[in-house]
């Protein structure tokens, strides 16, 4: 049986995380990534959200409730606005694609070096 050093074993998962950057699923993250970077609406949006975030944390910190409660509305009517966009979703479901491309890898690897102790447990 061969032994590696954990150097070894960072470099094999540095050339597996090459390969999984050239899959078709981070292939289309990164595309809707691009879009919704370039997508004016979209940033114009998330600038909005992120200023009421700042205003709604501003009202919380001086106790204006009324103030607050009415931020929070508009935060959630924007997050719903945004969430409805065709170009979020695509986002989000390539988002969603990638990351079970590495929960299903991280599976593997777990899985299999369980086997191999239980085998050598034998």
């Amino acid at each position: 049986m061969s032994h590696f050093s954990k150097d070894d074993i960072f470099e094999k998962a540095k050339d597996l995380a090459k390969l999984i950057v050239e899959t078709d699923e981070v292939a289309l993250y990164k595309n809707a990534e691009f879009q919704l970077n370039e997508n004016q609406k979209v940033r114009n949006l998330i600038d909005k959200i992120k200023d009421l975030q700042k205003q709604a944390v501003n009202l919380e910190h001086v106790e204006k409730t009324i103030a607050l409660r009415e931020t929070e509305f508009l935060l959630d009517k924007l997050h719903k606005e945004l969430d409805e966009m065709p170009i979020i979703q695509e986002f989000k479901r390539s988002q969603y694609e990638v990351n079970e491309l590495l929960q299903m890898v991280t599976s593997v690897i777990s899985n299999t070096v369980s086997n191999e102790i239980k085998n050598v447990l034998k």
